[in-house]
């Protein structure tokens, strides 16, 4: 198994299914619980150590996904409601290593990430059929749907609880 990409890599998608967008908010909305379970009992010494060589600790882990998190709440905004806007990116590596995601408490971004994720989904679900096809601008990714973040960031909740839930496996904790 790639220890990068305990679920496989992202596979990116322009448009969803009905069905398909209903397991992605699913998969949001329940990601807090899910991270917030795994990470459960953990020791500091536990949280300080990398899910796999050179990666983040689990710290790091748990304080990026309300980052990156965030941000996408906020893309998905902005192409609701503005015009193929284009997004902005941030260094998450440089991110993690700032001292709130070195050493921080993970109860602050637990709790940050479940206030997030129920507006999230309030948002998800206010959304018309149509808006899911609204365009935003990636500097990386180029032209990108709604119906691309919510597969994205749905992977993402999953990917980054994964990387803690296969830790624990492989430490036996």
């Amino acid at each position: 198994m790639d220890l990068r990409y305990p679920i496989g890599k992202f596979e990116p998608v322009s448009s969803l299914t009905p069905e398909q967008r209903s397991r992605c908010r699913t998969t949001i909305a329940e990601t807090p619980a899910r991270l917030r379970a795994a990470v459960q009992g953990l020791s500091d010494e536990q949280l300080d150590t990398p899910y796999r060589p050179d990666g983040w600790t689990v710290r790091q882990v748990v304080h990026h996904v309300p980052d990156s998190h965030l941000n996408a709440y906020i893309r998905m905004k902005l192409g609701v409601t503005e015009d193929r806007p284009v997004i902005k990116t941030y260094d998450q590596d440089l991110w993690s290593n700032l001292s709130d995601g070195k050493s921080g408490s993970i109860d602050v971004s637990l709790d940050l990430l479940e206030a997030l994720h129920e507006r999230w989904d309030r948002f998800i679900g206010s959304l018309a059929a149509d808006d899911y096809a609204r365009k935003l601008t990636h500097p990386e990714w180029h032209e990108i749907t709604i119906d691309f973040c919510l597969a994205q960031y749905a992977w993402h909740g999953a990917h980054h609880v994964a990387h803690v839930t296969s830790l624990r496996e492989r430490k036996g904790w």
